[in-house]
């Protein structure tokens, strides 16, 4: 058994037509035809029924299906790894995010990255808040990071876009079937925030707009992350400030409301370090400048 014939079975799974499945694979039909026999043989079961009018896969055919076509695409993948280092473009980048902007941007990079440099491993890093990726880059434990600038001495940035931040409230709130609420409005509301020690840029937000609106917030709880940050909100614990990316997450009972003062609460950014040497993290950047343009 070859990897021949496991391209020539899908060929004619997917046709169910042995003409046009050898005119895809650009060789003979009696040539195909033996490929399968062959394949059936050394299974030891049927994989066509054949009559004078029609292909039909059996069940084992059916069965067969699936694996096949994914030999072929670790056949591929193996072959644009192999390339790939053939190029001298290898290696493993560890990648840092947090929070709903982190997974937005991470979607996006890593299928770019696997797709453009399959030599390269994304190794991902999960965190909570961009000032602790920020200080990973900085200390070395990260080669690059989803971060809010300004950053520490050292760390280059590619910033990606203004984040915007809203408000979202329990689902019977008053403000609930609002169109928009201002910062003020908010004055003798509960909030719910992350702790001020793992450097959140949300609560900083959070922080600087009540300032600017002359209050200080009350926050009656500190969440470790977005989702038990909306979960606490639909408990009806209180009010939270959260990043206008964070709509996509449906928790029941939490509604958002667009913050009038929200647009441009702070920057989102990539941070690496500048002394890095690591020529798969100079290729990332690379992918980075193409598939996130700079704001």
């Amino acid at each position: 058994m070859d990897l021949r014939h496991f391209s020539a079975f899908t060929a004619v799974a997917e046709e169910l037509h042995f003409g046009r499945a050898a005119e895809k694979l650009h060789i003979a039909q009696p040539a195909l035809s033996q490929m399968i026999r062959s394949l059936e043989k050394e299974l030891g079961v049927a994989l066509f029924e054949r009559t004078t009018r029609r292909v039909r896969l059996t069940a084992a055919g059916e069965a067969l299906l699936e694996p096949s076509r994914s030999i072929q695409t670790q056949v591929e993948g193996a072959k644009r790894i192999a390339r790939a280092a053939q190029q001298g473009v290898v290696g493993r980048v560890q990648f840092g995010f947090g929070g709903s902007s982190g997974y937005s941007i991470l979607s996006l990079l890593a299928r770019e990255v696997a797709c453009r440099q399959p030599g390269i491993e994304l190794v991902l890093r999960p965190l909570t808040y961009s000032g602790e990726a920020a200080l990973a880059v900085r200390d070395g434990h990260l080669d690059l990071g989803v971060i809010s600038p300004p950053a520490p001495a050292g760390i280059d940035v590619h910033v990606i876009r203004q984040e915007r931040v809203m408000v979202a409230v329990p689902s019977d709130h008053d403000f609930a079937g609002r169109d928009e609420v201002s910062i003020a409005e908010l004055r003798d509301e509960p909030f719910i925030s992350y702790a001020p020690s793992h450097g959140s840029q949300v609560r900083e937000a959070l922080m600087r707009l009540a300032d600017e609106a002359g209050f200080l917030p009350h926050i009656v709880q500190e969440a470790p992350d977005p989702y038990s940050m909306l979960a606490l909100v639909g408990a009806q614990v209180g009010i939270a400030i959260v990043v206008a990316s964070s709509d996509h997450i449906r928790i029941d009972g939490v509604s958002y409301v667009r913050l009038t003062e929200g647009a441009d609460a702070f920057p989102l950014a990539l941070g690496w370090r500048r002394n890095n040497p690591s020529p798969a993290l100079s290729r990332v950047l690379e992918i980075v400048r193409e598939v996130l343009p700079t704001a």
